[in-house]
């Protein structure tokens, strides 16, 4: 609709004269046809039908169609402006809007004894123009009528916008007119189905704790992280690296959902596998340990939700899938000496600091890893305060659940070994066994297992277990997976020839 009338003079009424009326002639002289001036810059001009009954032409005159009155709202777009401008002033006929706006410009009221009587006329460039007869009757209705063209009109720019509008205030309870949409009463006990995120959370999150260690130092250096019931005596899974700091002398307190806090203590850690066990020195009756799934059944588009406490934000619930599945990963200080080897579940639900030691879930609410570590955008694992970039890893739930009964059992790691010294540091042909071990010590034990499946320093393992090898960290990977005891085969490379051979795992008790 054009508002480019908006801020103008508004032609007038096509049943008067451009120019301003003169005073009556008596009713004997007969009528003089008049003729308008010449339109200038201030006056548009409008060219008038002699016989009267034909309105003038407007730009974008919109159509009039009948509309229930019902339908009708007082404000009036800007083509009911321009229209309300030709109709005669009266409270009855133009809207309000109008009224105020142009009253200035209606035309001149019936000379037969209309209401208010019209002013004198003064010529608008100084001559006086021929007489004007009495607007006869037929005008007079001509002006009823466009007052109903412009009430009709009025009506047609604003049908749609009152026609909701009465929709509503005649739907509304309260009289109010209003657009709010009830979604109608909600059922008295809502419960969500089986296998949703919301009930897997509920059902897990009482069994999930966040765990504050603070060293024994003067300082009281400490950390956040998370852990997760394993049995009913107690027993709390995590991460090595959450409690090392309060491993000696330390203390270790474990909050639940619920807001209970309870002391714990370390049964036993594994740095090599950076599993740990706490204990809680009181546990409550009624612990729910979580279940545990199996972690070699696990594909790759599984959905996941990990729990923990992210920058200490307790009770946190996050989704993702398997990303990856027996992705080597080695997170530690890259020293070498205290890093921890994991064949991982990679997955992008959003893990940070905090998160370390809480459970991945399956979508049956299943434990299927222990979150561990998350690769930074500076290019290391580890727990840096580095945030979530989509890429994740936990330790497969079957080797976390084998190192959680060592230490229960024992309170010590144990850890299957090949019994050879491999390069830790080169990456891409395989796995590379050392011409000297450490100290000064033989690459390949004596009489141990690599020496008995008839390995050399010198050798290069490119698979294990039916798994590529492509460096130091990941063959530890791969063997950690494994127990002591087990037969695994191996592919190795010699003066330019592959081979393969089975070797027996033997033991390492303790991280030393």
């Amino acid at each position: 609709m054009s508002t480019e009338n908006e801020g103008k003079a508004v032609p007038g009424d096509p049943a008067a004269p451009s120019a301003p009326p003169t005073p009556p002639v008596p009713p004997s002289a007969p009528p003089a046809p008049s003729r308008a001036p010449e339109p200038t810059a201030a006056e548009p001009a409008h060219p008038a039908d002699a016989s009267g009954p034909e309105a003038p032409e407007t730009r974008e005159m919109p159509t009039v169609q009948p509309v229930q009155p019902a339908q009708a709202t007082p404000a009036a777009p800007e083509t009911q402006a321009v229209h309300a401008a030709h109709a005669a002033p009266g409270p009855h006929h133009a809207a309000p809007e109008a009224q105020a706006t142009h009253a200035a410009s209606a035309a001149p009221a019936d000379a037969a004894g209309g209401w208010p009587p019209p002013p004198p006329t003064v010529p608008s460039w100084g001559a006086p123009h021929a007489p004007v007869p009495p607007a006869p009757a037929a005008p007079r209705r001509r002006t009823g009528g466009l007052v109903a063209a412009v009430l009709a009109a009025a009506l047609v720019a604003g049908g749609i916008g009152g026609g909701i509008g009465y929709w509503a205030a005649e739907r509304g309870d309260d009289g109010v007119g209003s657009t709010t949409v009830s979604s109608g009463d909600s059922p008295a006990s809502f419960k969500r189905d089986p296998g949703t995120v919301a009930a897997v959370a509920a059902k897990a999150l009482p069994s999930v704790g966040t765990i504050q260690a603070k060293s024994g130092g003067s300082q009281g250096e400490g950390g956040t992280g998370t852990g997760f019931v394993y049995d009913q005596e107690g027993h709390i899974v995590t991460n090595n690296h959450v409690v090392a700091s309060a491993a000696d002398g330390g203390t270790l307190s474990v909050t639940f959902s619920d807001g209970k806090s309870y002391d714990a203590e370390v049964v036993g850690r594994a740095e090599g596998y950076d599993v740990a066990v706490l204990k809680l020195t009181n546990a409550p009756k009624g612990l729910k340990p979580l279940p545990l799934g199996d972690s070699d059944k696990v594909a790759v588009g599984d959905s996941t939700i990990a729990i923990g406490a992210p920058f200490g934000l307790s009770n946190t619930v996050t989704t993702g899938i398997i990303s990856a599945k027996n992705r080597p990963v080695a997170s530690g200080d890259a020293s070498g000496g205290s890093n921890s080897y994991m064949s991982a579940l990679q997955t992008d639900a959003s893990i940070n600091p905090g998160n370390s030691g809480g459970p991945l879930l399956d979508a049956s609410g299943a434990v299927i890893g222990i979150n561990s570590a998350i690769q930074s955008t500076s290019g290391g694992f580890g727990q840096s305060q580095a945030g979530s970039i989509g890429l994740g890893f936990a330790i497969p739930v079957n080797q976390a659940k084998n190192v959680a009964q060592q230490l229960i059992k024992s309170g010590k790691p144990v850890y299957p070994v090949i019994g050879a010294t491999v390069n830790m540091n080169d990456k891409g042909e395989g796995a590379e066994i050392a011409a000297r071990g450490t100290g000064g010590t033989p690459s390949v034990t004596p009489n141990g297992p690599a020496a008995k499946a008839g390995l050399k320093p010198g050798d290069v393992i490119t698979g294990f277990g039916g798994h590529q090898i492509d460096s130091g960290p990941t063959l530890i990977s791969e063997i950690w997976t494994h127990k002591p005891g087990d037969s695994v085969e191996i592919t190795y490379e010699r003066d330019g020839k592959s081979a393969t051979t089975t070797v027996v795992l033997g033991e390492r008790t303790g991280d030393s």
